[in-house]
């Protein structure tokens, strides 16, 4: 081993575990004051100016010389023009990601249901897609095709009636895979514009982009803000931190394959983690060994290097109740289970986003193709928090009918407590409908 290793080295019978675990996971995303000034002025500019504060900002901080919006505006046509000119081997990869998400979040969708009470009563819940989702791509250096299906396709499915697209084009560079997938997932505008302004320009709308009813996708801290500060205004999907792995091993995997597993989330930021959690030492030497085999030769090493140092670590616990009890406490984005009997220990688990089974399901698989969502809760929120779905894109409305005799009954219990709380508009409301 190097006298400086790439990443920590824990285990559970330390003294100070506890506190260097808790050092480990503690992840503050708030924004400073200067960015959460610098996002309210941005809003305050389109909400008061619209178009014209949007054309400014897009010009200052993507670079552009755009007169009108109609020049920051992609028609369906013009997707599907990218679409056409890609690759097959592009075409074909997107095409088959795209029904196979389309295919899992069929099966989320909620229905609306009723039922009748002895006295005739009816109640129920009707299930109503939202009208007009805004979805968040990121652009300039980075391109996400995946977080486009991954975000307008459960949306699509739940019955949503218009996506309205918004990405960033940084000296007017566009990126033809992210608009094929634009195309595939059903979306028919696109603005291409970005950061808090464009946040604010789907919140309140413009003269052009018009107002959304939710906002969904990743982005910087310029985004994340903007969306805190929007909440409420319109609904949000969530504040994402950066991105997480968590795997246990049982010593009986690949100690590559667990490293490159490692590698897979760590190459997001230097603010993303990897940790793996074993009862058999020898086997998290080898994990170490690889890793350390591994990390000259992959491209962005820097940034993996950097990932470990900060927020990576090797977990020696003591059992597999012990390894549980720290998954759980993790509660982690991506949970890789590589065990022999991975769906008994699943089974165990309480806090995941999402939960990899077995030695041969590596995470990479889950951030593109294999069907469930990619947008998962982050820094811990697992205990509370799920997966995008169908459902974060349809609200439901309960269904309440009285029959007479159910409108006697249930007033009489409504009139007692309405008075209980000197809600006298309350009882006699409730009282009207009392049989004679």
């Amino acid at each position: 081993m190097s006298q400086s290793r790439p990443l920590a080295r824990l285990t559970t019978q330390d003294a100070d575990f506890d506190s260097r675990l808790d050092a480990l996971l503690a992840w503050e995303g708030v924004s400073d004051r200067e960015v959460v000034s610098r996002v309210d002025d941005i809003i305050g500019g389109i909400r008061s100016r619209g178009d014209a504060a949007l054309i400014e900002y897009t010009n200052r901080f993507d670079r552009l010389n755009a007169t009108d919006v109609e020049a920051l505006t992609l028609t369906a046509e013009r997707l599907k023009r990218a679409f056409d000119a890609l690759p097959d081997e592009q075409r074909q990869a997107l095409e088959h990601a795209a029904e196979r998400i389309r295919r899992y979040h069929e099966h989320q969708k909620p229905g609306s249901w009723q039922y009748e009470e002895a006295d005739g009563t009816r109640l129920g819940q009707k299930v109503t897609p939202i009208d007009r989702v805004g979805l968040y791509v990121p652009g300039g250096k980075a391109a996400y095709p995946s977080s486009v299906l991954m975000n307008a396709i459960p949306a699509a499915v739940a019955g949503v009636s218009e996506i309205v697209m918004v990405v960033p084009t940084p000296d007017g560079v566009l990126n033809d895979l992210v608009l094929a997938a634009a195309h595939l997932a059903g979306v028919e505008r696109v603005f291409t514009v970005g950061g808090a302004q464009a946040v604010a320009a789907l919140a309140y709308g413009t003269e052009s982009v018009p107002r959304v009813d939710k906002i969904v996708g990743p982005g910087n801290i310029y985004v994340a803000t903007a969306k805190r500060a929007v909440f409420g205004q319109v609904g949000i999907d969530m504040i994402a931190g950066p991105s997480e792995i968590l795997i246990v091993s049982d010593g009986g995997t690949d100690p590559e394959w667990l490293a490159m597993d490692l590698f897979s989330q760590a190459e997001h930021d230097e603010d993303a983690q990897a940790i793996l959690i074993g009862w058999d030492k020898d086997h998290l030497d080898a994990v170490e060994a690889a890793i350390e085999r591994l990390l000259p030769t992959m491209e962005r090493e820097a940034i993996i290097r950097e990932s470990l140092s900060r927020r990576g670590a090797l977990i020696h616990c003591q059992s597999v109740d012990e390894s549980v009890t720290i998954v759980d406490r993790v509660a982690p984005e991506h949970l890789e289970l590589s065990v022999e009997a991975p769906q008994a220990m699943a089974d165990r688990v309480r806090h995941a986003g999402a939960i990899f089974m077995g030695r041969y399901t590596a995470e990479a698989l889950g951030d593109y193709c294999a069907g469930p969502n990619h947008v998962l809760p982050t820094s811990g929120t697992a205990r509370f928090s799920s997966p995008l779905g169908v459902y974060d894109f349809q609200k439901r409305s309960s269904l309440i009918q009285c029959s007479p005799d159910g409108a006697d009954s249930l007033g009489r219990t409504a009139s007692v407590l309405a008075r209980g709380e000197s809600l006298t508009a309350h009882a006699r409301s409730a009282e009207n409908r009392f049989k004679r």
